[in-house]
C-alpha cells in the first residue's frame, strides 16, 4: 500500500479514527517527518511497514489512544512518557500551567517559594512548571516543588519524565493527597488535576484505556475536589493560591466549595474550547 492510498482512505473516513491518530501513527511506524508524506506520497510500505502501521490501527479502533501505543504525548513545549498507570495529558490541563504561571509573575515570595501538584500523574504540570521556572534565572533557584500521586507506577512514569525533560526542581512524593506530608510545610501554590467524573458519565467508555481510578470521584465526581480544598488552609500560606482543574459543567459546585472553605478572589477560567475547565482561589 502507498502513501497516497492511506491518506484517501484517512479522507474517506475508512479508518473510523481522529485524522491526526492515523497521520501520527504512520510517521511513527515509518520513522519519518511530516514533510515524507507530500514529498514522497508515492511511497511503498514494505511488508513489515504494513503489518506495523495496520496492528497499530486495530489496536487503536479497539479503545487504545494514540499517545499509549507511541509511548508518548505532547503537553506544553515538552514530550511525556505515558502508560497505562498514567491518564494522558491533554491541552486543557495546559490551561492550568498558564493560569499559575500568570497569577505568579507578580508577586514576590521569600526564597525557597514552594508548589505542591496534587495527584501528578505523568507528572506534567510539575514538570512543566519546574521547566519554566528552570528558564527564568531570576527565579530558578527560588522554587521547589513537590509532586504527589497514590499510585507508584505513576510516579515511576513522573520521575523518568522529569529526567527526560532534565528538570531537577521537583521531589515526587508517594501520597495519598495530603497524607506524607507535613502541616509545618507551607506552600505559596497548590495545584491539581483529580479525578473529577461522575461514575455513570457516559463519556467513561470512551477512557477505559486509562486509570480508572484517576478520572471518577464519587459525589457527582466531586469527592476529591471536595477533600483538597477542605484541606488545603493548613497546608498554604495566607495569600496562596489554590488551582484545580474540574469537569465543564462543575464550576458553580466547585466555587461553593471553596467560598465555603474560606477562599477569596474564587474565579472559573475557561478552556480552549471555551469550557469552564480552572477554579482558583487565595487563602486569606
Amino acid at each position: 500500500m502507498k502513501i497516497e492510498q492511506i491518506k484517501q482512505t484517512i479522507k474517506n473516513g475508512g479508518y473510523h479514527l481522529p485524522e491526526h491518530w492515523v497521520i501520527d501513527w504512520l510517521l511513527e511506524v515509518l520513522a519519518k517527518p511530516n514533510s515524507f508524506l507530500i514529498t514522497d506520497a508515492t511511497y511503498e510500505l514494505t511488508k513489515e511497514e504494513l503489518i506495523a502501521f495496520n496492528t497499530g490501527i486495530d489496536k487503536m479502533q479497539s479503545g487504545i489512544p494514540l499517545a499509549q501505543l507511541i509511548g508518548k504525548q505532547a503537553f506544553w513545549s515538552l514530550e511525556f512518557m505515558v502508560n497505562e498507570h498514567t491518564l494522558i495529558p491533554r491541552p486543557d490541563t495546559e490551561v492550568l500551567v498558564e493560569t499559575v504561571l500568570d497569577w505568579i509573575k507578580p508577586h514576590r515570595f521569600v526564597s525557597p517559594a514552594k508548589l505542591l501538584d496534587l495527584g501528578t500523574g505523568t507528572g506534567c504540570i510539575a514538570i512543566s512548571l519546574g521547566h519554566e521556572f528552570a528558564k527564568a534565572k531570576s527565579t530558578s533557584s527560588n522554587w521547589q516543588l513537590t509532586a504527589v500521586d497514590l499510585s507508584n507506577q505513576a510516579l515511576a512514569v513522573a520521575k523518568k519524565n522529569a529526567q527526560l525533560n532534565n528538570v531537577s526542581n521537583v521531589e515526587f512524593v508517594h501520597s495519598s493527597w495530603y497524607n506524607a506530608l507535613s502541616t509545618e510545610q507551607k506552600y505559596h501554590v497548590i495545584v491539581s488535576n483529580p479525578p473529577y467524573i461522575d461514575a455513570s458519565d457516559a463519556h467513561l467508555t470512551k477512557l477505559k484505556a486509562e486509570p480508572i481510578t484517576a478520572l471518577v470521584a464519587d459525589n457527582k465526581g466531586l469527592a476529591d475536589i471536595e477533600h483538597i480544598v477542605r484541606f488545603a488552609p493548613s497546608y498554604l500560606h495566607n495569600g496562596g493560591l489554590l488551582a484545580i482543574e474540574h469537569g465543564h459543567n462543575q464550576a458553580e459546585s466547585v466555587q461553593a466549595i471553596f467560598n465555603a472553605n474560606g477562599f477569596k478572589q474564587v474565579k472559573t477560567i475557561k478552556d480552549y474550547g471555551g469550557n469552564d475547565r480552572i477554579t482558583t482561589g487565595v487563602l486569606e
